[in-house]
């Protein structure tokens, strides 16, 4: 998760499940559903890469095989997703679970296409954004595109990450990745338009003086 502290709503009393948690559970959240993997190797890739178990303490963890939640309706009253919606076949009918068991209260948190462009992890299926402005969800799958064409660029900059070049999406996260809290159910549909799913240009901001300082003596020395 990126934006933590874009979480502010929830209340002392809320009932509060959080959708594949990775390995760092949200200290919030009451509950976990987590989908049930076919193999351990499968689940270290929908992670990232990232072997670290998760420490869940007596809170409760619930799998499923995906489709339809096992839960009650309005039996959250919030829900945190983070990093998850990009992974599942049917984005649209996972925000309607979603929706459906958590009250219409939550947390949404992805990668935007300008991340899929340089990494194209294969277990994340689709492009997603958010209309803030039309409050809907735009997802386009990535086999409705020929983005595969793309895939020694992406294989280039797996590599960097690999040697720990990962300051460029860190310094600049809102040009990566979107969160945002929601009180109430949105639209999710598919769209075929790539410029909306690109980050506002506003968030392209002048690279401030004490980090471009660092940088230029970074590169002298080589580092």
């Amino acid at each position: 998760m990126f934006f933590p502290k874009k979480i502010t709503s929830i209340r002392p009393q809320d009932n509060v499940l959080e959708i594949g948690p990775g390995s760092t559970p949200h200290p919030r959240s009451n509950a976990f559903l987590e989908f049930n993997f076919n193999t351990h190797l499968d689940k270290i890739s929908q992670r990232g890469g990232v072997a670290k178990e998760p420490v869940f303490g007596h809170r409760p963890v619930y799998y499923y095989d995906g489709g339809k939640f096992p839960f009650e309706d309005n039996q959250f009253d919030y829900v945190i997703c983070s990093h998850v919606v990009e992974h599942v076949s049917d984005p649209a009918e996972f925000l309607h679970e979603i929706f459906r068991v958590g009250s219409g209260r939550g947390y949404l948190e992805y990668p935007l296409i300008t991340y899929e462009y340089m990494y194209n992890f294969k277990v994340h299926l689709h492009f997603v954004k958010f209309d803030f402005d039309l409050m809907v969800l735009r997802y386009l799958p990535k086999s409705d595109t020929t983005f595969s064409e793309f895939a020694a660029v992406s294989a280039l900059f797996n590599k960097t990450l690999e040697h720990g070049w990962s300051d460029l999406c860190a310094a600049n996260k809102m040009l990566f990745f979107e969160g945002f809290e929601f009180h109430r159910p949105f639209a999710v549909e598919k769209t075929y338009e790539i410029e909306k799913l690109l980050p506002h240009l506003s968030f392209v901001v002048p690279k401030k003086a004490v980090r471009k300082f660092i940088g230029q003596v970074l590169n002298k020395l080589g580092l």
